[in-house]
């Protein structure tokens, strides 16, 4: 179409110094760092969403069922699951593993000072990765061996409050209607960056807390399930939960099935308001994008007022005219799009590469910024970009309806 041809010609060939009128550069500039700043800010949220996200679940899985007279501490009832229901519930859609844990509140002391913990054992068929990742001195408890293992895993928190190292001896009093003492070896010491969670948890065998419990072998404070998808893990518990409604255990207690958004709210709920913002960041970057490219739109309409008259006296409609100028502001769009990606998909690289930014880890969990790329959400950000910023342009054109012939050509 000829309106194409006429809006790459003045473009590229004959109208290059238009190019650098401050306006022109100015709407670039703000299309491109616009998409710039909508890329790292969706890239921070999904990372840090995700990165605060698999933490928590590192303590505590995707889905736990419980005994439902638990009353939300440490010190939990016992439950049992029969060989039936353990099969039923490995065989629901979306269930990855399944793992036992028991708790046992305990404090730990030395010859100069104390801290309360928790003592949570896992079973040796239990999938503890997260804090193999995270360990950042000695080796991990081994818990499959025949005999119960008193080696412990404690966190750079515990360790640096008591004043203890790998290879230490430490003793946990466990304290009922009378006071137990456990003599444990520290293996091992891991830092999460959820100091909330660094601070409590001490891993070790579930056997210490089954024993501890008074327990068998086959009584434990819950099941742990994880997941294939998050995305699904509200269906998923759902599905659990009807695998398990209406049945009671030898104890004589209902299972209570929760997915880790229902354990706990507070984070995952202040995780969800993060989206808020994000919502405000591309409201804003999109605005000012569009209003910086309708500036750049009536500066190409003005200079172009004798040639706009010119189309005109030679027949051409007004909306062809339109066109013409929107064709060549999608050119700058377009550029401004391009430099917004290389922008901002380098800095994000930088950062998830090389750790630039850093934070404060007792506040916002993570010691760095974390910064995930999706390339479906590139692709829908330009999108977005250029589709506002057209949607915007389509007003201002309607300038050109106002030129009258024979004014443009006499004025130049």
């Amino acid at each position: 179409m000829w309106e194409f041809d006429v809006a790459n010609r003045i473009h590229f060939k004959n109208n290059s110094g238009l190019q650098g009128k401050p306006a022109v550069v100015i709407a670039t500039i703000g299309i491109a760092l616009g998409l710039a700043i909508m890329i790292i800010a969706v890239g921070v949220v999904i990372g840090f969403k995700q990165e605060v996200r698999n933490k928590v679940i590192g303590f505590g899985s995707h889905i736990q069922i419980t005994s439902f007279s638990n009353n939300n501490t440490y010190q939990m009832e016992p439950i049992s699951f029969s060989p039936t229901l353990i099969d039923s519930i490995k065989s629901v859609q979306g269930v990855r593993h399944t793992q036992f844990f028991a708790t046992k509140p305990a404090i730990l002391k030395t010859d100069s000072d104390f801290e309360g913990i928790v003592l949570k054992g896992w079973s040796a068929d239990a999938d503890l990765e997260f804090f193999k990742k995270n360990l950042i001195d000695g080796e991990f408890p081994n818990f499959a061996d025949s005999v119960v293992s008193n080696e412990v895993l404690v966190s750079k928190n515990t360790a640096s409050g008591l004043g203890i190292k790998v290879g230490d001896a430490i003793l946990a009093y466990f304290i009922d209607n009378n006071v137990r003492v456990r003599k444990f070896t520290v293996s091992g010491i891991y830092q999460t960056g959820l100091e909330e969670f660094d601070k409590l948890f001490v891993i070790g065998d579930i056997r210490h807390c089954q024993k501890l419990n008074n327990w068998n072998n086959d009584e434990f404070c819950g099941m742990e399930i994880l997941v294939d998808n998050y995305d699904k893990v509200e269906d998923t518990a759902y599905s659990v939960f009807l695998t398990t409604n209406g049945k009671i255990d030898p104890h004589g207690t209902i299972y209570y099935v929760r997915s880790i958004k229902e354990i706990y709210p507070q984070i995952f709920g202040w995780l969800a308001l993060l989206d808020t913002n994000v919502a405000v960041i591309l409201i804003l970057m999109l605005l000012v994008s569009g209003f910086n490219m309708i500036s750049g739109l009536l500066i190409l309409i003005l200079d172009k007022t004798n040639f706009i008259g010119i189309l005109k006296a030679m027949g051409a409609r007004n909306w062809s005219i339109r066109k013409v100028f929107l064709i060549q502001s999608s050119f700058l769009i377009l550029r401004g799009l391009f430099w917004g990606n290389i922008v901002g998909i380098g800095l994000c690289l930088l950062q998830m590469h090389f750790h630039i930014l850093s934070l404060d880890a007792s506040i916002y969990f993570v010691d760095y910024v974390p910064i995930i790329l999706n390339a479906r959400d590139i692709v829908l950000l330009n999108v977005l970009s250029a589709a506002t910023a057209m949607l915007m342009l389509l007003l201002p054109s309607t300038v050109i309806a106002r030129i009258v012939p024979a004014r443009a050509i006499k004025f130049e």
